[in-house]
């Protein structure tokens, strides 16, 4: 179904060796969450091989790909250098290697921020970008084992991750991200009432 001797080949050109690395481990991430939630898992494993394509694309070019993509960029994410990649990768699989499966685009689309009514593919590669082999953040180990236990947990938990490091550095957070954790938590809450 999707040329991966080719795409690899490709991304080994385009991406630096490190980068490269992590695209392979994703991708290898994504098909075992793929497996574990039922997922189809080429797909899981083409969308998370494709997930960075853009990600070394010089800035101000990126940021036009992003633009063009006519992805539905919010203003934070207009304002967010280290976001626009996930964008104009989405444009990019769907223009350069002519997917038109919106599962897949929105994987990539949405690997970064996350959004509300997210596919369980569109999971699959978000949660597979955050605990990939080559991750070694404080937290890795944790999330690597909530990952196979609970999906809508650890979507909760990363979230929470990712809100917490941009108002570190007081970052702009995108609408998308914030109505994906008022989704999560709200399911969480639900779950809280039920086993009372």
């Amino acid at each position: 179904m999707y040329d991966i001797k080719n795409i690899k080949e490709f991304l080994k050109k385009r991406l630096s060796e490190k980068r490269y690395t992590h695209s392979l481990n994703v991708a290898d991430e994504c098909r075992k969450l793929a497996r574990h939630y039922g997922v189809d898992e080429e797909k899981a494993y083409f969308a998370g091989l494709v997930h960075d394509v853009c990600k070394e694309v010089p800035a101000e070019e990126l940021k036009q790909k992003a633009i063009d993509s006519d992805l539905a960029m919010t203003e934070a994410e207009l304002q967010t250098k280290a976001l626009w990649h996930a964008v104009a990768g989405a444009g990019f699989v769907r223009d350069e290697f002519n997917i038109d499966d919106t599962d897949i685009i929105n994987a990539v689309r949405f690997h970064t921020i996350g959004r509300a009514g997210m596919t369980r593919l569109e999971e699959v590669v978000y949660v597979g970008d955050l605990v990939s082999a080559d991750r070694n953040y404080k937290d890795v180990k944790k999330f690597r084992k909530m990952a196979y236990q609970d999906m809508d947990k650890v979507m909760l938990e990363a979230v929470i991750f990712s809100i917490k490091s941009v108002t570190e550095k007081k970052g702009l957070i995108p609408v998308y991200t914030l109505e994906a954790y008022n989704q999560y938590a709200y399911r969480e809450l639900m779950r809280e009432h039920e086993r009372k």
